[in-house]
Order: structure tokens, then sequence, then C-alpha cells
């Protein structure tokens, strides 16, 4: 087997590595095999960075090093001159390099008697298990570049921390979680784990890993698109809640087609359902969910919510995270057929909570059934609650009414369609095949709370303001409209 020249590894493709070596293959060699970022994705990197810069001002004085990731030997020199220099007490992306890694640390903090503290700066607001060796492959370098290390940890969002509306406290709204020992644990067995992947690289041919659940845990890799191309219609993973192990089983016998599982196999009551409607062809339809369809209370309400959660709190009496409602749309039937669409966007600047709820207590009303697509809407209404005590009784009256659409198809309907899937957006063209979301300008949530901080943003030109509010419109009424029709659907089968 011929060799090739190994690409040096980073924090993040040691990461990827760890997580799949076929991943950190294609991130080395294939990269145009990658999918495009999503709006999700692109959510969590922007959050990322807008976090990274804030926890710099806890650190006055520091200097950030400026050299790209192209530019990694200069960035090296920049970053010992910076250390040379007893007056700066913290740099930002430090460069390092040791035996074929290399890597740039979010902060280095001057410390006592020579050491410095390695910072890894997360805009998550809890600790994750990937962030142990996110910091231990770190501390691996910079050690090995000759430093001598104090502290070595996370830099987090404290979750606990409330916005005052005037003044972020960057000292509360940031928590330092020490893990110095654990990361002192890894390193035995970190050089092993770097050898292993650098000579993975080096061979001519890439690893052959099949696609599993490994491709979606810490993170969704971007070559999922790719690698399960080839998978069959009705792939195994298509079975709803499967675990790991018996994922692993299956493969191990040999079985990807979830018509080829053998009947001893054990399956949950779900999974014995699509199991058997793939087998057949045919949907699965219980004679409850008529009932549940048509035991209503008129008129009747098809609700569906848009909201932002940022990391950084804006709005008095927050927290990183906090959801926060911006949009409704209700199309409301009433016991005649007549359909009727409300709804509401707030855009302007400040907190949108307040005229949010009022607006939406009024279309509701007193009575009518409020159809909702997962129980989010009846979660963000009880987070209301607590949120404005003046209306909280009110808010806590409308609770009893909600029901669930997505939990009422998942119990008694499946179609061989859905590949496993009770999304709105994997449902919908399953039943109502003339609409799709394809067509719209916002095609999910995450997008939509990415524009609603654009149409705030003062740098947005007014045209791009009012296209995006009509982007915003469309989206959030074709949700609702999108369970209207899929509540008829589902009563045309009986």
């Amino acid at each position: 087997m011929s060799l090739r020249k190994k690409p040096l590894l980073s924090k993040s493709r040691f990461l990827a590595g760890l997580q799949c070596q076929l991943r950190l293959w294609h991130q080395c060699y294939n990269r145009e095999l990658a999918s495009e970022i999503s709006p999700a994705q692109q959510a969590i990197f922007d959050a990322g960075q807008e976090v990274g810069r804030l926890a710099t001002r806890l650190y006055p004085g520091g200097v950030l090093i400026e050299e790209g990731h192209l530019q990694h030997s200069e960035a090296v020199q920049s970053t010992l001159t910076a250390m040379d220099n007893s007056e700066i007490p913290a740099i930002f992306e430090a460069a390092f390099v040791c035996d074929g890694v290399r890597i740039r640390v979010d902060i280095l903090e001057r410390g006592e008697g020579g050491r410095w503290n390695l910072i890894e700066v997360k805009s998550a607001a809890s600790m994750k298990d990937v962030y142990l060796y996110d910091v231990a492959v770190q501390y691996e370098v910079v050690r090995g570049s000759g430093l001598e290390i104090g502290d070595a940890g996370v830099l987090h969002l404290n979750s606990q921390y409330v916005y005052d509306g005037a003044n972020l406290e960057l000292a509360d709204l940031f928590a330092f979680l020490d893990l110095t020992e654990p990361v002192l644990a890894l390193q035995h067995e970190l050089p092993a784990k770097i050898a292993e992947l650098q000579e993975m690289l080096a061979v001519q041919n890439p690893p052959q890993i099949p696609p599993s659940r490994h491709c979606l845990h810490p993170y969704l890799c971007e070559f999922w698109d790719h690698c399960t191309a080839e998978m069959p219609e009705f792939w195994i993973m298509g079975l709803t809640g499967i675990r790991e192990d018996k994922l692993n089983e299956l493969m191990a016998m040999g079985v990807e087609d979830i018509r080829h599982i053998p009947d001893p196999f054990t399956l949950t009551e779900l999974q014995e359902r699509i199991r058997t409607c793939v087998v057949t062809r045919e949907d699965y339809v219980a004679a409850e969910l008529e009932e549940e369809l048509t035991n209503l209370e008129y008129p009747v309400h098809f609700l569906d919510f848009e909201t932002v959660s940022p990391a950084i709190p804006i709005y008095p009496n927050t927290s990183p995270y906090q959801v926060i409602p911006f949009q409704w749309s209700n199309h409301i039937l009433s016991q005649g057929g007549d359909l009727n669409h409300s709804g509401f966007l707030f855009g302007e600047n400040g907190d949108p909570r307040e005229s949010f709820v009022q607006s939406l207590l009024e279309i509701m009303g007193e009575g009518g059934t409020i159809f909702t697509y997962s129980n989010y809407e009846k979660r963000v209404m009880s987070e209301l609650a607590n949120c404005l005590p003046q209306q909280s009784d009110r808010i806590l009256a409308t609770m009893d009414r909600f029901k669930d659409l997505q939990a009422l198809i998942k119990r008694y309907f499946y179609s061989p369609k859905f590949r496993g899937s009770f999304s709105l957006k994997s449902v919908l063209p399953v039943l109502v095949p003339h609409m799709s979301y394809g067509d719209l300008v916002i095609q999910e949530g995450t997008h939509a709370s990415r524009e609603y901080q654009r149409l705030l943003n003062s740098e947005t030109p007014p045209e791009e303001k009012r296209k995006i509010e009509q982007a915003l419109i469309d989206y959030c009424s074709y949700d609702t409209l999108a369970m209207v029709k899929i509540r008829e659907a589902l009563l045309e089968r009986f």
C-alpha cells in the first residue's frame, strides 16, 4: 500500500477523528463531499463567535493573534513574541504546533510562577463530554511546546445569569469549569490516539466505516448525506428511537433493510408497526384517530410559534438561550367549515413577549381546541406564564385546550413514506402531496430565528427588512395551514 503525505492535525480535526475516522479522512482529502452549512449550524457558529469575542473582555489588556489559520507559522511566531512581553496578561487565539498537531487556544492567560492558564470558550450553557478531549488535546500540544500549564478548563455561559436590561455583568454571565485533573488523567492516552489518526491519514484508501448513530453525536457529520446516499430505501436507521446497541446488533447480523429484520428480533411497539408497514407497503390507521381528530370544541385553532433564543441575553430579566416568542400564526376553523387566518409578528426593538401574549390571548378567546404540531407551543406558554405574572391566569387557562397533532399521528398513524420521521416537513408531503416548503424563502425554524435577528438589525436596509417580514409571515402561516390540511387528509381515511 502506497503512502501519502500526512496533513497536520488540528484540534477540530482531532475531535472529528475521535467521532469517526472517515469524517476526518473526508475533511482532509474530500472536502467537496460535505453538505452545505445549514441555517441551524450557521446559527451555532455565529453564537460561538459572538460569545468568544465577548469573553475576551474579561481579560483587559489581552492581545489577539491576528494571523488566520492559513498563516499558522506566522501565528506561532506572533504568539511567542506576545508571550515574551510580560506586560501582556492574556493572549487570544494563541498558536502552537507540536508533533504534527497545530492548535489555537481561545484564551491563554498569564498565571503565576511562569505558568499559563489554558481557557477554551464555549457558547454552550453546560458541560459536554466532548469538551474534555477538546481541552485535553490543547493541553498536550501546549505542554509539548514547552509551556507549564496551571489551570485548564472551559469558560461557558452561565444559564442562571439574569440580565438586568442595562449592563451585562460578564463575571456573572460566564462560568469557568476547571478540567485540569480530568485533562491530566487523559494525557497518557492522547499520544496513541493522535498517532492512530496520523497513521490512518497516511495510507492510500479511506477507512471503511458504515454510517450509524456515531455520525450524529456529538455533532452531525457534514458528510452524512454523502455517506448515506447508497443506503436502502428502508434503512434500519428509520426505526424511530432505535438504540445504538440494537442498531449495532442488526448491523453485525448484516441487516441494513428494515424488511430483512428477523421476526425474533425484539423491537418496540412503534418499531414493530414501522416494520409491518414497510413489509406490507400499507399505511397503519388506528380507529381511535378519527375520534381524536373530531372530538373538538369549536372554533378550532391551528397554532404555531416562532421563537428566538439569544446566547447573550438582550431583554431584561432573561437568561442565556431563554426562549423568546416573537411571532404566531393561527388558522381558525369554525363549526360551519369557514377557515380564517390571523397572525402576529413583533417587528420592533424591545421585548416582544407582552405584545405577543396580549394579541394571542385575544385571538384565542376563552374556548376552542388548539392544535399544535408537538408540545413546543404549550411549553412556551407555560414559560410565559412564569415570566408574565399579570397574564399568568389567562395563559394557564388555555393549557387544557391544547392537542398535539404530531403525538396523535405517532400513536395512531404511520406511512412507510415517512421514513421513520414524524416531523412536519416529513409528514406533510406524504399526506398532502401538493404542499411543499420548497418554494418558501424560509423553510425551518432556526432559519426563521436568524432572519428575525437580521430584521431587528439597524444595519439591515428597509427593503430587505420588508422581504424578511414577508418571508417570516409566509413560513409561519404555512405551518398552521399545513396542520389544517394534514387533519383533513387523515379524516379522509375514514
